[in-house]
């Protein structure tokens, strides 16, 4: 992934949430339960993240999964009918995603949470299939390291040396 610095001050985030677990801890005097919080953020304009917030009440756990999201934001590749430059597989865990350029009218084929990714990055034609473990967090993952790993044809041509006209080819 790219280690890019964006400015989240001037992006309008919307945010969704994937998952929220009721998870236990056995103690002396009894069980502790809390909630875990998978939120994901996104300006619908090719900017994206994904975050984990724990705590004892659920809206507290979400609030902290915003605030976590927010903070690993990733710039999207994005074409000129709004699907991915190319196809690519995203792998995360033992979670692959393989993401799929679409022409235009397609839509977004996707499963729950890779669908969720997709459409707050701005995404509105792509195809995708979730390889391997079907575990939420690790999907939502997979499909950011996908879609964060993505080149424009500009970034290639200048890494080959190249002119855009040579790299489509």
């Amino acid at each position: 992934m790219k280690n890019t610095i964006i400015d989240v001050s001037q992006l309008e985030l919307n945010d969704k949430v994937v998952a929220i677990k009721r998870v236990t801890k056995t103690v002396k005097g009894g069980r502790n339960m809390r909630f875990t919080a998978l939120v994901v953020v996104g300006d619908g304009n090719g900017h994206v993240g994904a975050g984990l917030g724990k705590a004892v009440e659920i809206p507290e756990a979400i609030r902290k999964g915003k605030e976590d999201a927010i903070k690993h934001i990733i710039k999207v590749a994005r074409d000129e009918n709004n699907s991915i430059t190319h196809d690519f597989i995203g792998k995360f865990g033992s979670a692959n995603v393989l993401l799929k350029k679409a022409p235009d009218g397609t839509g977004i084929i996707a499963g729950g949470p890779a669908r969720i990714v997709c459409e707050l990055a701005g995404i509105k034609n792509i195809r995708t299939k979730s390889l391997g473990s079907n575990n939420k967090q690790n999907v939502v993952l997979a499909t950011l390291a996908g879609l964060g790993s993505l080149k424009t044809p500009e970034e290639v041509a200048r890494s080959r040396g190249k002119s855009v006209e040579e790299v489509l080819a």
